[in-house]
């Protein structure tokens, strides 16, 4: 088998590819953004959708998305796809997220046990033009802060920071050697240090209040991360039933294997050695010293179990595996992997599992991932799955509560970290020879994230009415 020859540019050839990058496709491009003449119907690609999704939890996902335009454009990465396609690109790719909205972003405890702040949502991942993580990211700064009740200044200063942290970061990556990129990260130290020193440097006694305010819920949530295990997962999805452990039935929301039978026309026993076959295939795609931890642990019960707002409708179970005793308890999750809906309009996968492009585009991209992060094939044709630990300490920032400064801060953080999440894949000097010195692709995004946000609003419009009129059925949130 022929070697690839990797090519390895110097800096300034680097630089210069960015120089050029810029010169053919302005930072000023991304101003003034419309839809395309033959935008399709946004309903319609939802619909699309959901042909292959468990249509007893559609309507889940539509009450879910119709709470208000911001849980709507958390359901609406398929639709930014197919608008994003139409969009200016300066011909620099990296590994995306596909899905870089604000609420993708949270903590979790790297393999050391310490709490890390990192994208933690990869179902869409796939190399592409870097802007389109960007713009995704912004865009969600810009309807949550509508969302929030902020001013049109609060909301644009809120989009403005986020688009400069991921610049200003860039910058910064780009004078950095190799593997000072690959090992930077955000730990809960260096997140509280970061809070800390925001409300030392308000001015002001309501500035201060507010700041400490926002330090402080902070501070608690990150506090109650600590406490997400499974362990603490087993008190609240388990119940002892003849001296043994299984998950509490909580239809729709969570519904265990032996009562799914006829939802896949399989009795609760064999969907049990259907996910025990999985596990058998999933131990394999483990590095060894992993695999041998997993075969510690034997499963105990399995259930369907709702997550996220885009993911819901796509399989997605919980399993709970013991270790030593009945106080030794492992919970995985088991997620179903699709297409990305970036796949519809740039090239397709090298993985021609989706499991594996998940796993794959996530180790990439974090700064640390979990230990049983792996995938395998479904029981059934054309269906793929990945897996990874249910609750490993994770927490996310409660985005619908925030005020303008605590938004602010967030959307700082949020830029610094898809910024060191490309420049792992990408290249960071190139990347930051476009982007410049000055605040014009600052400008220039926030503008699109504006116009998006006045889309959005509108395919909101449009996605109620299709509820309103029966074209979709919703239930209430949930």
């Amino acid at each position: 088998m022929a070697e690839t020859k990797v090519k390895h540019p110097s800096v300034e050839e680097r630089r210069a590819k960015g120089k050029g990058c810029r010169e053919q496709t302005p930072v000023s491009s991304h101003t003034g953004w419309t839809p395309a003449a033959d935008r399709p119907d946004p309903v319609a690609l939802l619909e699309e959708q959901n042909l292959t999704r468990e249509q007893d939890l559609v309507p889940v996902r539509h009450g879910r998305m119709l709470v208000s335009p911001f849980t709507f454009y958390r359901g609406a990465a398929k639709i930014m796809a197919a608008d994003l396609k139409d969009t200016p690109r300066a011909g620099l790719v990296s590994q995306l997220c596909g899905d870089a909205h604000l609420s993708n972003f949270g903590v979790f405890a790297s393999p050391e046990r310490t709490l890390l702040f990192d994208l933690n949502d990869f179902d869409e991942t796939l190399p592409g033009p870097f802007e389109y993580d960007v713009k995704r990211m912004a865009a969600s700064f810009t309807i949550a802060a509508r969302n929030n009740a902020f001013t049109a200044e609060e909301t644009r200063d809120v989009t403005v920071a986020a688009v400069r942290a991921y610049r200003e970061a860039m910058s910064e990556f780009a004078q950095m050697g190799t593997l000072d990129i690959w090992y930077a990260r955000l730990s809960e130290e260096q997140l509280l240090e970061t809070l800390s020193l925001a409300v030392s440097s308000q001015k002001g006694k309501a500035l201060k209040k507010a700041a400490a305010g926002m330090e402080k819920s902070a501070r608690q949530n990150v506090a109650k991360a600590h406490t997400r295990d499974s362990l603490q997962a087993l008190s609240k999805l388990a119940e002892r039933v003849d001296g043994k452990y299984r998950i509490v039935s909580q239809p729709p929301m969570v519904v265990p294997a032996r009562e799914l039978g006829k939802s896949y026309g399989m009795s609760g026993n064999e969907v049990q050695r259907a996910i025990r076959s999985q596990l058998r295939s999933y131990r394999a795609t483990l590095p060894d010293d992993r695999r041998i931890l997993l075969e510690r642990f034997e499963v105990i019960d399995v259930a369907r179990k709702v997550v996220g707002v885009g993911s819901v409708g796509t399989r997605a179970f919980i399993a709970l595996l013991q270790g030593r005793d009945e106080q030794d308890p492992l919970f995985l999750q088991v997620k179903e992997a699709t297409r990305s809906v970036l796949e519809d309009h740039l090239p397709k996968s090298r993985y021609k599992q989706p499991g594996e492009r998940v796993v794959q585009g996530q180790r990439m991209m974090q700064a640390a991932s979990d230990i049983f992060l792996g995938w395998t094939k479904g029981e059934q044709d054309n269906r793929y799955l990945y897996w990874r630990q249910l609750r490993d300490m994770k927490g996310s920032a409660l985005v619908e509560t925030m005020k303008p400064l605590g938004m602010t801060l967030y959307a700082h953080v949020c830029g610094w970290t898809l910024a060191r999440a490309h420049a792992r894949s990408g290249d960071p000097i190139a990347f930051a020879a476009y982007l410049g010195k000055s605040d014009k692709f600052d400008r220039s995004i926030t503008d699109f994230s504006e116009r998006y946000a006045d889309q959005n609003e509108q395919d909101y419009q449009a996605f109620a009415d299709a509820v309103r009129t029966g074209r979709l059925e919703a239930t209430d949130a949930i």
